[in-house]
């Protein structure tokens, strides 16, 4: 679990909680149902509108991956990629064959069994590039859906205010009711406000950032498969792939691979 992403919203929601009890403020009054369903609800209708049903009801799921990203450490697969250059300079490359079972990363996995396949290296590369763009699609798709609900909330909330300044212009003849009723029309904004920005596009942010984290980790797959098809060394592939790695990270190869 990604404890970030839980901390930042505790935090969110309890900076918002406490600014309200320190102004002495009653959290009934910021409770009002029908602004509630006007963003909310009119906010999600627009997503709707904008996008296929499928992207709307795969909004959870791109959601939970904020909390349960699937990105993983960048030593262990430079080292997994490593080990298997090792192999096949020093047995040949189908003696790669023993170790798929190994293998937990379906991507990994392809470019194994293409190599092992004696598949052109050009045409490998190509296949692999091509699942990383379709990848790179289905992320921007599920960040732009999440962006799209930040959007239209704000702007739900703005038509909601508007609304209820209307009913209570039309009611200016009850003085006693303009201040609640003035109350009531500015909550619809804070809705919208709390939606886009206490959410919405923060966990867009975070799906972007862990997006770039994969493409990044896809890409030194890449490049460390086409170098054990062509054969290089492996320590000039540690330190082809370690370029990716901050410098302080750099020694933990070795060791990892000391330890193995």
């Amino acid at each position: 679990m990604e404890k970030g992403t839980v901390i930042g919203l505790l935090l969110c929601n309890g900076a918002m909680a406490y600014s309200i009890v320190v102004a002495g403020a009653s959290f009934k009054a910021f409770i009002d149902w029908p602004s509630v369903i006007m963003v909310v609800i009119g906010g999600l209708a627009a997503v709707v509108v904008a996008y296929p049903m499928g992207v709307f009801f795969n909004i959870p799921k791109v959601i939970m991956k904020t909390i349960f990203p699937k990105v993983q450490p960048t030593i262990p697969v430079i080292t997994q990629l490593i080990e298997f250059a090792e192999i096949a300079r020093r047995d040949g490359i189908l003696a790669l064959e023993s170790k798929t079972a190994e293998i937990k990363d379906p991507f990994i996995l392809m470019g194994v069994q293409m190599a092992i396949d004696g598949t052109d290296a050009e045409v490998m590369e190509t296949i692999m590039r091509t699942e990383m763009e379709a990848m790179s699609m289905r992320h921007k798709q599920g960040k732009a859906s999440l962006e799209t609900t930040a959007r239209y909330s704000p702007a739900f909330g703005m038509i909601g205010t508007l609304i209820g300044l209307i009913i209570m212009l039309g009611n200016m003849s009850n003085p006693d009711a303009i201040g609640p009723g003035m109350a009531v029309a500015l909550l619809t904004t804070l809705y919208g406000a709390y939606i886009a920005n206490a959410a919405c596009l923060p966990l867009a942010d975070k799906l972007g950032y862990y997006s770039k984290q994969e493409m990044v980790l896809r890409e030194i797959i890449v490049r460390g498969l086409m170098a054990i098809q062509n054969g290089d060394n492996p320590r000039v592939l540690e330190q082809k792939l370690g370029t990716f790695l901050p410098a302080k990270q750099r020694g933990q190869i070795a060791r990892k691979k000391e330890a193995a």
